[in-house]
């Protein structure tokens, strides 16, 4: 009886320790990832004791706000490139760099029939507005880009681009029928593996480079419990499964 109160106090006061000292973690987080980080960022919350307050943008916008000083732990980039730069910058932590998430990208309409499955649309041209992420800070904006420029439609739709600063603004172009179509995230328009409205064309994979969205620590959060918590929770199979059913790959 005495042992089994000693391990039962011996729990609580683990739990009261994790709590009294529970951290909180800024993530800066690419836009495309917002539903799955929201679901796993609440799991993380309730599971730790810890907190992860989510902050969402182009990956381009964000590098440039951590730049500047914003008080970020971690990186959730839509791209790899943006989290190697930042490690040869000085504002990572070495060796902290992996993919948390491959994206796929979806030619889509917010109306039925008007994508079709092979993506012809683009080739026919008859719509007048196209929304794309600014490639020039969205990484699915430059593989919308790529797409257009394998298939050879890029100049014939470059002046009825309509730019998003990042997907999440993008989506809402074609969401609210401002552009009739335009390249969004699959994990923007789906839900238990399906499309859940309108017409869309997944595109194939070998159109565009592979969307490797990594994860990075960042300096501000080396040291922080919620930080380093954060990232080996995000390998963990609970959010893997949180990634898949918004139709990421995992590396």
């Amino acid at each position: 009886m005495t042992n089994l109160k000693s391990q039962t106090s011996a729990v609580l006061l683990g739990l009261f320790a994790a709590t009294a000292f529970a951290d909180e973690v800024q993530v800066a987080v690419a836009a495309n990832f917002a539903k799955p980080v929201e679901r796993i960022a609440a799991e993380f919350n309730k599971d730790t004791g810890h907190k992860a307050s989510i902050s969402l943008g182009a990956t381009g916008k964000l590098y440039a706000q951590i730049r500047n000083g914003a008080p970020f732990g971690i990186l959730l980039a839509a791209d790899d490139a943006t989290p190697q730069k930042m490690g040869k910058e000085g504002l990572s932590v070495p060796d902290s760099q992996f993919t948390y998430a491959i994206g796929k990208l979806v030619l889509w309409s917010a109306k039925p029939g008007i994508v079709d499955s092979q993506g012809e649309v683009l080739k026919k041209g008859a719509f007048q507005h196209f929304a794309l992420a600014n490639p020039k800070l969205a990484p699915y904006g430059l593989a919308g880009e790529e797409v257009m420029k394998k298939i050879g439609v890029f100049n014939a739709i470059q002046p009825k681009l309509v730019l998003g600063e990042n997907i999440t603004q993008t989506y809402q172009f074609v969401a609210t029928g401002n552009a009739e179509l335009g390249f969004v995230a699959l994990s923007q328009v789906i839900k238990d593996g399906k499309i859940t409205e309108g017409s869309a064309w997944i595109v194939p994979q070998n159109l565009y480079n592979p969307i490797r969205q990594d994860a990075v620590l960042l300096a501000k959060g080396k040291g922080n419990a919620a930080a380093e918590l954060f990232l080996k929770y995000l390998k963990s199979d609970k959010a893997a499964a949180i990634i898949r059913s918004y139709g990421y790959e995992l590396p």
